[in-house]
């Protein structure tokens, strides 16, 4: 029993870590690209300040989402 509660809970702790890495990790770019940006309420009005400077350029805005 107290193998199975120790095992579990290393199974928890694992996927809590995979989990924190994966959403506060580093997120590399190639060189020359800015770093990656996450949108949020914060940084919105930047976002659309940038996007709208660059009139000269094609612009796409995706919004992606799993469901």
């Amino acid at each position: 029993m107290r193998r199975a509660l120790v095992t579990a809970c290393a199974a928890l702790a694992l996927a809590a870590a995979a989990g924190a890495y994966s959403e506060y990790g580093p997120r590399p770019t190639p060189n020359g690209q800015p770093p990656l940006a996450r949108l949020n309420a914060a940084n919105f009005e930047d976002l659309k300040q940038r996007f709208n400077q660059a009139t000269d350029r094609v612009r796409v805005l995706a919004l992606l989402s799993p469901t």
